[in-house]
């Protein structure tokens, strides 16, 4: 029969087991959020439309790996009742998970308008989206390694440049509204590219809010400055 040390010390190495396996499933998670962007972007630029298809079909993925985070969750809250760093860890894995669900979702989305949009002619100002996309795309990069490296600059980088997605949102949607006003054939094209910038600005959210979720997790602090943060002008897209 073990000690009382010895199964002490067994409990401590199966929790931060555990910890460590709630972290790699949320990084799994993180990972096909990241490339499903990745490639809903890249069916834009190349008018793959079964690419677009492809990523629309992982969505399914991603939203069964949130559901395993969450029950690895509830397992460790129930049984381990963690306290400071490790209630921490716990918290701010079921929140990243909810973000990178919901990124999932909105790559899902553009996937879908940008089958749409291949029905239509080229636009020119695909290149400003792609722009956008990388952007956002690095962001959202950038916070994911500093989840799984616990190295808080790169989280805090992104937090500080958060108005940058809105920037670009901002001028691709005036370049958006004057070529449709200026031709009305672009107005159905030029519609699924506004709802597509959209939901990349919506990303760039997500990626901010990850930031500061890494940065709690961390630190146990918030980032208490005000949060960047440019005037996004609303289409009504989602």
């Amino acid at each position: 029969m073990n000690s009382p040390a010895q199964q002490g010390h067994h409990i401590v190495k199966a929790f931060s087991e555990e910890l460590e396996q709630l972290s790699a499933s949320v990084a799994t998670m993180g990972g096909l959020a990241e490339s499903m962007i990745s490639d809903a972007i890249d069916a834009i630029i190349t008018r793959d439309s079964d690419l677009a298809l492809e990523v629309v079909e992982r969505d399914k993925r991603i939203d069964a790996l949130q559901h395993d985070v969450d029950r690895q969750i509830i397992r460790l809250l129930a049984l381990r009742q963690p306290l400071a760093w490790d209630l921490r860890v716990c918290i701010a894995a079921l929140k990243i998970s909810a973000d990178l669900e919901r990124v999932g979702d909105l790559a899902k989305n553009i996937a879908r308008r940008t089958r749409a949009l291949n029905e239509a002619e080229p636009l020119a100002l695909t290149k400003s989206v792609e722009r956008m996309g990388r952007l956002v795309q690095r962001h959202l990069h950038e916070v994911l390694d500093a989840y799984v490296s616990g190295e808080i600059a790169g989280a805090v980088g992104v937090w500080e440049r958060d108005d940058d997605v809105d920037e670009h949102y901002n001028a691709l949607f005036r370049e958006l509204l004057t070529c449709m006003a200026g031709d009305p054939q672009l107005i159905g094209p030029g519609t699924h590219l506004l709802f597509i910038a959209k939901n990349l600005e919506r990303v760039g959210d997500h990626a901010t809010n990850i930031a500061e979720l890494v940065h709690y997790a961390v630190t146990g602090s918030e980032l208490t400055a005000e949060r960047p943060k440019g005037t996004p002008l609303e289409s009504g897209a989602s």
